[in-house]
């Protein structure tokens, strides 16, 4: 089955993922005249920086994930297939998925990023990461079979094993997993086992750099090292891990190798972007690094086909836009695009009152007022909905403080340029 173009019609954009980038690059499209096609082999959207509370089974899958064509219902000019992208045609503008294909008169590729190995891929079998819910489920089935595993073992020795935790990677993912698997062991199930203690557990953080969080200032990565000391975490640095398998992994540091026995290998190190980035630039192969980044220009095009957007992890963007998160993005559409479809505009809502800057207290109608995480705003948290208004101090005369501006609209200025060529 095929999608022709989109002759005589408006302009159609095709955003493959239904991540963060993807999501936001279909929403930001909402009152353009355009028509937005969301494809994504998921038909469910995955906050990721709470996989690791689903691994740890602090929370259910349910809670961190909402179905992508519920997010994008109210949105009349979007619709969303299912299926994994195959191959793309730069040439022919089109995508081919799910034994059909779709042109586009602009794509944006928003696929998201896959745990690495580092050239050892058979380790996948033995450390699951975590990317996705089936990752997630799959991390935590294998953290409670450990101690089940341990409570019914009469060999003190296996019974450590099970009971030892290896971490690889010290990353974000790394240090919450760490934590959250230490809570889980001291707090949560400190009453549940007969024959063993789970706080007897044994979490090794392994980071082969030389300390954790490594992307933040090194007062922050002191800190976290601190606080995972007090959950009883052991984190070793300067260790890279060489071997893994079923009973054990070995680790290098400066003094040499150890054989850490163990059942349970978590991997938190190593991202390679989704393999559709090597399907865009075929043999050009100097447009993509090692982990399968596509080389984009400053406003995240692809060299020689400024009608292709890659964003988020899929993307490298070159040297000269990496120096502030305004250059990371792609720019504005230009004067004049279509951003909205003819009609009468909508009338404009009025602004909030202001309100003096108090401390949580009831409006005495069944909410309850709420400082923002900001300090700028306030929030009537009632039965349905939140409503946010804007704050200012008492007596101030001065104005209403501005909305910030949203996100740029990726791929706008693109699709202004590609519907010019049409006219």
């Amino acid at each position: 089955m095929r999608t022709g173009a989109n002759e005589g019609k408006r302009p159609r954009v095709v955003v493959v993922g239904g991540g963060f980038g993807g999501l936001a690059a279909a929403r930001e499209l909402r009152r353009a005249d355009v028509d937005v096609v969301l494809v994504d082999r998921k038909n469910h959207h995955v906050f990721q920086p709470l996989l690791y509370q689903v691994a740890t089974g602090e929370l259910t899958p349910a809670s961190i994930a909402a179905p992508l064509r519920a997010l994008l219902s109210k949105q009349r000019n979007c619709s969303v297939l299912l299926g994994e992208v195959e191959a793309v045609d730069l040439d022919a503008r089109e995508i081919a998925f799910a034994e059909r294909k779709l042109s586009y008169d602009a794509l944006v590729v928003a696929c998201g990023a896959r745990h690495g190995y580092f050239g050892h891929d058979e380790w996948e079998r033995v450390a699951p990461g975590l990317k996705t819910i089936e990752d997630a489920t799959e991390m935590r089935r294998r953290l409670f079979l450990a101690f089940e595993a341990a409570e019914r073992c009469e060999d003190p020795e296996v019974e450590r094993e099970f009971l030892t935790f290896v971490i690889v990677g010290a990353g974000p993912t790394g240090v919450e997993l760490a934590g959250a698997l230490s809570e889980t062991a001291h707090y949560a199930l400190e009453h549940d086992f007969r024959s063993i203690d789970p706080s007897h557990a044994r979490i090794l953080l392994v980071e082969a750099g030389g300390r954790v969080l490594s992307m933040y200032p090194d007062d922050l990565s002191r800190r976290a090292v601190e606080k995972l000391d007090a959950l009883h975490v052991e984190v070793l640095v300067d260790t890279k891990v060489v071997e893994v398998a079923d009973d054990h992994v070995v680790v290098e540091g400066k003094e040499g190798k150890e054989r850490v026995r163990t059942r349970t290998v978590l991997w938190a190190a190593g991202a390679v972007a989704a393999p559709i980035g090597r399907k865009l630039v075929g043999d050009r192969t100097d447009l993509v690094d090692r982990s399968g980044r596509v080389l984009v220009e400053e406003d995240c095009s692809l060299a020689g086909h400024p009608e292709v957007f890659v964003v988020g992890d899929p993307r490298e963007l070159p040297p000269s836009g990496r120096r502030t998160v305004a250059r990371r993005r792609a720019r504005r559409a230009p004067a004049g695009t279509p951003r909205r479809a003819p009609g009468p505009a909508r009338p404009r809502r009025s602004s909030a009152r202001a309100l003096p800057l108090r401390g949580p207290r009831s409006d005495g109608g069944g909410r309850t007022l709420v400082r923002g995480g900001d300090d700028r705003t306030l929030a009537f948290r009632g039965r349905a909905r939140v409503v946010r208004v804007a704050l200012r101090p008492p007596h101030a005369d001065h104005a209403l403080p501005q909305s910030r501006p949203g996100p740029p609209a990726v791929g706008l200025d693109l699709l202004h340029a590609r519907t010019e060529r049409r006219a």
